[in-house]
């Protein structure tokens, strides 16, 4: 009795701590907390079915009759048992299940009938067909339609000139087979050219050179890349895209006035060369890649340029007057002439506008490493960057060059710290200029109500990049004083007019800024004479027309002491604003302008 109790004992224990190590029920799992409720739901609507009442209703009746449970016949079409196989044969059944039979392999003793209603059950079905969308060649192959028209297009134009193309006669291949710009045909035929004493370009050199690049039907960026990529490289460089400014100096009508001028041609040149780099190259390496460039509107900047006859209009990289400001203002704070700017010099931009703090940041070459080579001295390449990026401050660009100023320690955060560091310069000088200074506690409750950072009193680069253009003001009250009064006692109306432009299409701060300083400039009537040191040539010789040779000596023609600097305005660039090595003052020293005349280089106000 005892042993039975104890075995009892024991066994209830071990029953009872079974259960307590499994599952209590359905509902205690963590991953079906409602299976239960659903489960009962689904036997409630079943219960509620006709057939199924009619099925429950006589297996009661058979139970209360004595006789043996029989399950519904598996082959009745007209009801069909929710319960599954091993269910129903475990209430119906009295022999255990049979384990399922498994499909043979083809070379079983199978009958040819059984082995394909095996296979049969089995298939999956066919999936979608996804056409390819990955090409390790880097383009998709060319069908024979795409490859006929190209034949077609490219026989029309070459059958005409068997013993090749001339420059205007492949000019009509760029723009009609390649569709690209015609401005492309020139540095393109020199490359084509190059080993061909006669000067033209064959079919086959050019099929050659167009399907070995894999580009009949590659998109227009690739085009692009490859016409401007030298062979073996696999990015641009400066260098590279001389050979195109080279062509639209020499060919576009709006840089007519400059042809006399051949180192006023190699500034604008270099000029929109740093435009290009400043805006595409986004690593800031000097090396642009194809992912860069196929990103970047310089394809549309092209064909924009083809358009128009006024290139003032095409505001993007190409605007002479853009040039012209950029120019006269780095001429304008290089006092002692250098071609290159220390401390003192870019201090007294915009009328001493930067606080000394950021100045000294922009030495210690924390934005961007100078380029020009001497300790302490800010070249022209640099400048440029400077400016494009002061003038707007909603660009990538310059959004990292302002965020690496006021990074101190280069964490990624920009902390109150950190903006106290430069924010106290800028209460002194309102406090020297009679003005009440805003609280620094103030300005960190506007900036975090407006920029609104992920956390709080911490700025991070990607909330500058969420909330431009209202980001530039978080620069503008550290670093510069006039934009920071100026967005003070702004005027909304008067603001909302100036974002717009002559069509009313919308203008970035950039655009704003050239315009109204070319204006400026324009109507400057305290000229300097000036004689131009051409220094060295980046063509290496005449660009276009007649002119000095690399490291001549040009003096432009004399004029009139008297003369006042009237640069034309729209259709009409400005006076060409010197582009040597070097600016000596002389008398009477004068550049031309678009109408042809004469008018002096630059002035010295500022």
């Amino acid at each position: 009795m005892e042993a039975e109790a104890g075995g009892g004992a024991h066994a209830g224990a071990a029953e009872h701590g079974a259960t307590a190590a499994g599952p209590k029920s359905l509902d205690s799992h963590p991953m079906y907390p409602c299976a239960k409720l659903k489960l009962d739901q689904l036997f409630l609507q079943w219960l509620s079915l006709p057939d199924s009442q009619a099925l429950v209703s006589g297996l009661v009746e058979d139970a209360k009759a004595g006789r043996a449970l029989k399950g519904p016949s598996s082959s009745s079409s007209s009801f069909n048992t929710p319960l599954s196989p091993t269910t129903s044969h475990a209430i119906f059944a009295s022999t255990p299940p049979l384990s399922p039979q498994k499909c043979r392999s083809p070379c079983s003793p199978m009958s040819p009938a059984r082995r394909h209603t095996c296979s049969s059950t089995l298939r999956r079905a066919p999936l979608a067909a996804i056409p390819q969308f990955y090409f390790p060649g880097g383009a998709a192959p060319v069908s024979d339609d795409v490859r006929a028209l190209f034949a077609a297009r490219v026989n029309a134009l070459f059958d005409p000139h068997p013993a090749g193309l001339n420059l205007e006669q492949f000019s009509a291949v760029v723009q009609e087979v390649c569709q690209l710009p015609t401005i492309l045909a020139h540095p393109w035929f020199e490359r084509l050219v190059s080993a061909s004493p006669a000067r033209l370009v064959s079919k086959e050199a050019f099929v050659g050179w167009w399907t070995s690049r894999g580009l009949v039907s590659a998109p227009a960026t690739r085009r692009l890349w490859e016409v401007l990529r030298p062979d073996g490289k696999q990015h641009l460089t400066y260098a590279d895209f001389r050979p195109l400014l080279q062509a639209v100096l020499q060919y576009h009508p709006g840089l007519e006035f400059l042809a006399d001028t051949p180192e006023f041609q190699a500034r604008y040149a270099e000029t929109v060369i740093y435009r290009i780099f400043y805006t595409i190259n986004r690593s800031g390496s000097g090396r642009m890649s194809f992912r860069e460039l196929r990103r970047s509107d310089l394809l549309d900047a092209l064909f924009a340029l083809e358009r128009e006859e006024d290139i003032n209009r095409v505001s993007r990289y190409f605007s002479y007057e853009h040039f012209y400001v950029v120019y006269c203002k780095f001429w304008e704070l290089d006092s002692d002439h250098d071609f290159s700017l220390d401390r003192t010099d870019l201090a007294r931009y915009a009328n001493c506008g930067l606080t000394y703090q950021i100045v000294e940041r922009i030495f210690e070459e924390a934005p961007r490493k100078f380029s020009s080579g001497v300790p302490g001295k800010m070249g022209y390449e640099d400048f440029v960057w400077f400016i494009l990026s002061e003038e707007d401050k909603t660009t990538e660009t310059a959004m990292e060059y302002w965020f690496r100023c006021a990074d101190l320690d280069c964490d990624g955060v920009i902390t109150p710290s950190e903006m106290w560091h430069f924010y106290e310069e800028q209460m002194k000088r309102l406090e020297g200029l009679s003005q009440e200074p805003v609280l620094f506690e103030d300005v960190l409750c506007q900036l975090h109500d407006m920029l609104q950072p992920e956390r709080e009193g911490c700025y991070t680069l990607a909330d500058v990049r969420r909330t431009r253009p209202a980001s530039s003001l978080l620069f503008n009250t550290m670093f510069n004083l006039h934009k920071f009064m100026a967005y003070e006692n702004r005027d909304p109306f008067a603001l909302r007019a100036e974002q717009l432009g002559d069509e009313g299409q919308p203008l970035s701060d950039w655009d704003r800024f050239a315009r109204g300083e070319y204006l400026r400039l324009a109507v400057e009537e305290e000229p300097e004479d000036m004689q131009v040191d051409a220094g060295e040539d980046m063509w290496g010789g005449g660009a276009r027309g007649a002119g000095a040779g690399a490291g001549g000596k040009m003096l432009t023609e004399e004029g009139d002491g008297d003369d006042d600097l009237v640069p034309g305005l729209a259709g009409t660039p400005a006076a060409a604003a010197g582009a040597g090595a070097e600016f000596v003052a002389a008398p009477g020293a004068a550049a031309p302008t678009g109408d042809g005349g004469s008018a002096t280089a630059m002035d010295a106000a500022g």
